[in-house]
C-alpha cells in the first residue's frame, strides 16, 4: 500500500529522482522519460473519460490502472534481479495485452475496413482518443529506445503497441462506428 504523508520531500531538488529499486538517477534519464510519458498518457486518458459513455469509460478506467502498473514496471530496472527484491515488483503481464487484443477485436467487428487514412477529430471523444493514441506511440518509442540501453519487460512494449491500436479503433467507434470519421484527402489543398 502506498502512503503519501508529505507531497514534497526536497530529495529531487538536485535534479535526481529515485527509481523503484532505490537507485538515484537524473530526472532526464531515458527511464524516467519513458515512465513520465506513460504518466502523461494517463492524464490524457482522464480527459477522454470526461467524454465517454459507461462502457468506454469502464475500459478507460481499466487502462488507467494498467498505466500505473506500467509506470511501476518501468521505474523498476534490473528485471533479472526481481527475485532478490523485498517485495515482488509489479510487471505488465501477457493477460493485460490479451485483454486489449480482445477488446480491439470486439470493437473492430463493428467497423468497415478503412479505405483512407483518417484525420483525428469528429466527436470530442474521438479527438481525445486520437490524442491518447499519439501519446501512447511516443511512450512506446521511448520505451523501445530505453530497451536498447537497459532491460525492459517485453510485455511492457507489447502493451504500449497494442494500446495505441486500442485507442485508434476506439476513436473510430466514437465516430458513429466509423461513419463520422474525417477522411484524409491527399493533396486536397494544392
Amino acid at each position: 500500500m502506498v502512503v503519501l504523508n508529505k507531497i514534497y520531500t526536497k530529495t529531487g531538488d538536485d535534479g535526481e529522482t529515485a527509481l523503484g529499486n532505490g537507485a538515484r538517477v537524473a530526472k532526464h534519464s531515458m527511464r524516467v522519460t519513458a515512465y513520465g510519458t506513460v504518466d502523461e498518457l494517463n492524464s490524457v486518458v482522464g480527459l477522454a473519460r470526461l467524454q465517454a459513455e459507461a462502457e468506454v469509460d469502464a475500459s478507460l478506467s481499466c487502462i488507467q490502472n494498467d498505466l500505473f502498473d506500467l509506470g511501476a514496471d518501468l521505474c523498476r530496472p534490473d528485471m533479472e534481479r526481481d527475485g532478490e527484491a523485498e517485495y515482488t515488483p509489479l510487471r505488465i503481464v501477457a493477460s493485460q495485452v490479451d485483454r486489449l487484443e480482445s477488446e480491439i477485436d470486439a470493437m473492430n467487428a463493428h467497423l468497415q475496413p478503412l479505405r483512407s487514412f483518417i484525420l483525428p477529430g469528429g466527436t470530442a471523444l474521438s479527438a481525445y482518443l486520437h490524442q491518447c493514441r499519439t501519446v501512447a506511440r511516443r511512450a512506446e518509442r521511448l520505451t523501445v529506445e530505453l530497451a536498447t540501453m537497459e532491460s525492459v519487460n517485453p510485455a511492457a512494449v507489447k502493451y504500449l503497441n497494442r494500446l495505441s491500436d486500442w485507442f485508434f479503433v476506439a476513436a473510430r467507434m466514437a465516430n458513429d462506428s466509423g461513419k463520422a470519421d474525417v477522411l484524409w484527402v491527399p493533396g486536397a489543398n494544392r
